[in-house]
């Protein structure tokens, strides 16, 4: 199965480097996020015209993505688990689940994904859900070595739930080095990482991860300090992005996904960005 993992591998990747715009948030129950998702045909019509690398999807909805004709659109990323940590009260009982629990990785291939993204949580004070989410992973796992299904893990150490509306990114360098290299140990192809306080020290995640590493983009934000952290990033050894609310919440997502991919596949600096994305 080697072979058919590089085979997706290599669609999701051009040349190493990927944009996959994250559109996955239907999953989260935070109606806040749903913002700009409303309609999510015009949404996916909008995104493959725009032409990112990939786009992140569940299996309800990966269907609008793959009927689109033609062998030119975006390579399909499933997200194939869903929790609870993303409400502003926190929950009596916190969870992570599988969508499928007998075939998790089935759905994946008969759509024809490029690559099946799960979570890893790390919040205070909940170690029944991180176990939860290792034994979602090692399940996973087993099925993406069957299929030859690249595995992309998702890392999130995040703050406690207090006064903060919710669980915000806890971007401290250790507990994010930390966290991606039990995603690596378990088995991870690629890791989606947030990114650390201090850009400068986004090399440690890269170095700890020895695998593709793309930068979660997290909450919406002024596009200027968004590019000026991406492209910081970038320079630290991340081959990539998964963005989501701050391409699909903003009006024209199209100069947004132009200006990312200048940045990750021909080194496009902030200046660089901001002039494609004001064009």
């Amino acid at each position: 199965m080697y072979l058919t993992k590089k085979v997706r591998m290599n669609r999701l990747f051009n040349q190493g480097r990927c944009l996959d715009v994250a559109i996955d948030h239907g999953v989260c129950n935070e109606p806040s996020f749903l913002n700009g998702l409303e309609n999510m045909e015009k949404v996916v019509g909008q995104l493959v015209g725009a032409g990112p690398d990939a786009i992140q999807m569940t299996y309800g909805q990966a269907d609008l993505l793959q009927n689109v004709n033609g062998k030119d659109k975006p390579a399909l990323v499933m997200r194939i688990d869903l929790g609870n940590p993303y409400n502003a009260e926190r929950h009596r009982v916190m969870w992570a689940l599988l969508q499928n629990d007998q075939d998790p990785v089935l759905q994946a291939v008969q759509m024809d994904a490029a690559c099946v993204v799960v979570n890893l949580f790390m919040l205070p004070d909940e170690p029944d859900l991180f176990r939860q989410c290792i034994q979602n992973i090692s399940k996973v796992k087993l099925d993406c070595e069957k299929y030859g299904m690249p595995l992309m893990i998702e890392p999130l150490v995040m703050q406690p739930n207090s006064g903060n509306g919710g669980y915000m990114v806890d971007g401290d360098c250790e507990k994010i080095v930390t966290l991606a290299r039990v995603a690596r140990e378990l088995g991870a192809d690629i890791i989606k990482a947030d990114p650390t306080d201090n850009a400068a020290d986004f090399h440690k995640v890269v170095e700890a991860s020895r695998c593709p590493v793309l930068v979660r983009g997290g909450g919406k934000e002024d596009i200027e300090k968004v590019f000026e952290k991406s492209r910081a990033l970038l320079d630290q050894g991340a081959v990539g992005m998964v963005y989501g609310r701050n391409i699909y919440q903003h009006p024209n997502p199209h100069k947004i996904v132009q200006a990312f991919m200048a940045m990750i596949h021909d080194n496009a600096t902030v200046s660089d960005a901001l002039g494609i994305y004001h064009s």
